[in-house]
């Protein structure tokens, strides 16, 4: 017996490692881009101890719970009267878009049966086409969290929404007119 190495071809399994690697260095650099495109963000704890804390007030008092300030207390937007105006009392004062980030509040239209508009205040982004909402006097006289509200609009634009009125059931459209974000600088 002789102690002369076989022939063998390095290439192959030299090749494999590099594609090997390749494609984990190009799976690490996609999810690094998703991640960095998707800051994970939470609405304020402080600011969600303190709405609370004021409608549980209210409620002590005998007072009715609105969702205008309960979404003003969550958020920090500083916009007064019925959420019908809040869309346009926002502009030239706070960024408004069609596009949900958590914290900022969405702005439901008036409708027939909801003449004074609504606000919510956006809790978290479940998909491109499905948030998380926390408002008051969804349920009458009451703060509802973690509500799921879906985008059904034509053009994935927002405009029309389903809210989840009860775990695993949606009600009917409502219109959007978009939300409205927070001011970051204080």
């Amino acid at each position: 017996m002789t102690d002369t190495p076989q022939k063998t071809n390095a290439f192959w399994p030299l090749r494999s490692a590099l594609i090997r690697t390749a494609v984990a260095l190009g799976l690490v650099t996609f999810i690094s881009a998703c991640a960095q495109s998707l800051p994970e963000v939470d609405l304020d704890p402080q600011r969600q101890s303190m709405a609370l804390r004021e409608v549980a007030q209210k409620h002590a008092a005998g007072h009715r719970v609105w969702c205008v300030p309960y979404a003003r207390n969550l958020s920090g937007i500083q916009i007064r009267g019925n959420a019908k105006d809040w869309w346009g009392k926002a502009l030239d004062r706070y960024e408004r878009s069609s596009e949900p980030m958590v914290g900022a509040v969405m702005s439901f239209r008036a409708t027939r049966g909801m003449r004074l508009g609504h606000v919510a205040v956006v809790s978290d982004i479940v998909s491109a086409r499905e948030v998380v909402i926390n408002h008051a006097n969804w349920h009458r006289n009451r703060v509802s969290l973690e509500m799921s509200v879906k985008d059904v609009s034509e053009n994935n634009d927002w405009t029309q929404v389903r809210v989840e009125s009860n775990p695993g059931q949606y009600g009917k459209t409502y219109p959007v007119n978009g939300f409205i974000y927070p001011d970051v600088d204080g």
